[in-house]
Parts: structure tokens; sequence; C-alpha cells
């Protein structure tokens, strides 16, 4: 779909990224599977386990 390999290395490395964060938000966040019951608390449930993981993630970057 793209001619340049530039850019198809670039979106191959993108999906792995996100992938990566997903992969890890389902095993160590949880992400998997909701207990909570209801909407508003499945909401609360994603809303806290993404911030929970942002921060873990933000811990570990270097400052610059």
């Amino acid at each position: 779909m793209v001619k340049s390999k530039w850019v198809c290395r670039k979106l191959r490395n993108f999906r792995a990224g996100i992938e990566a964060g997903i992969s890890c938000l389902k095993r160590a966040y949880g992400f998997g599977r909701c207990t909570w019951r209801g909407l508003d608390h499945f909401k609360t449930y994603v809303w806290s386990s993404v911030v929970a993981y942002n921060l873990a993630l933000f811990t570990r970057l270097k400052p610059v």
C-alpha cells in the first residue's frame, strides 16, 4: 500500500508500539477482563487502568 520503504518501516514500528502498549495493559493492569458491572463502572475501570499505565510509563522515562 505504500511505495516508500521508509514510510513502511515507520508504520510498522508505530503499530508494534501500539500493540506493545495494549499487551502491557492486558498483562499488567488487568485490561483483558473487567469485573466491574455497568457502563459507568467500566469507564472508570478503563480510565484508572490507562492512567496507572501512563504514570508507570512516565516514571520510567529518563529526563533529557
